[in-house]
């Protein structure tokens, strides 16, 4: 198993590389069909269901400047494909090149023990947590939601511009400060009555 390194390439001018790693694939495509919209700078989306990459495309795999894993809270398997998934990155990604994103956190089937855990992870790696409602239910059929959609797309892009080294000033590291997740006192402490 090889690790996903950050700074093992050099970055493109004017470019920025976005890897989205979802399990299921539902959101993923919308959401890389939004990014390459950008026109300020060029966008480039990689898209995987888990880690690691495949070993044959790594000589003309460019620099990812941004992981971003989309979590679905109503399914198990997406939360554990992601805890998987981050042992085949580089320590280097969790200072300012990693995020979650998770959707469905409104859905009546997500438990909130789920929630809970998504929210402890990103904060233990000082990772920014963003939430996004992909889905909305008519007559029991899920549809994808143009604002949902764009939402994610102008977040990510947020932090991708300042991940990929396009905002003068500005580090992935200071931004990971500013947006990171933290999980309230009383989630983590052990109840002693």
């Amino acid at each position: 198993m090889s690790l996903l390194k950050p700074f093992s390439k050099l970055p493109g001018l004017n470019s920025a590389n976005i890897l989205l790693v979802e399990s299921k694939e539902e959101f993923q495509q919308s959401l890389a069909d939004a990014l390459v919209q950008e026109t300020a700078f060029t966008v480039n989306v990689r898209l995987a269901k888990s880690l690691p990459l495949p070993m044959e495309n790594e000589e003309s795999r460019p620099r990812i400047d941004l992981v971003a894993f989309i979590i679905d809270l109503t399914s198990e398997l997406s939360f554990q494909s992601t805890e998987a998934s981050l042992k085949c990155l580089d320590p280097g990604y969790f200072l300012g090149k990693v995020c979650f994103m998770v959707t469905n956190a409104r859905n009546a089937a997500a438990p909130i023990e789920r929630l809970d855990a998504v929210r402890k992870l990103a904060a233990s790696l000082h990772c920014p947590l963003l939430f996004t409602e992909d889905q909305r239910c008519v007559m029991f059929s899920p549809l994808q939601t143009p604002d949902g959609v764009t939402n994610a797309t102008e977040r990510l892009l947020t932090i991708l511009k300042v991940a990929a080294g396009l905002v003068p000033m500005a580090t992935a590291l200071y931004l990971s400060n500013l947006t990171r997740s933290t999980v309230s006192p009383d989630i983590d402490q052990p109840s002693f009555d």
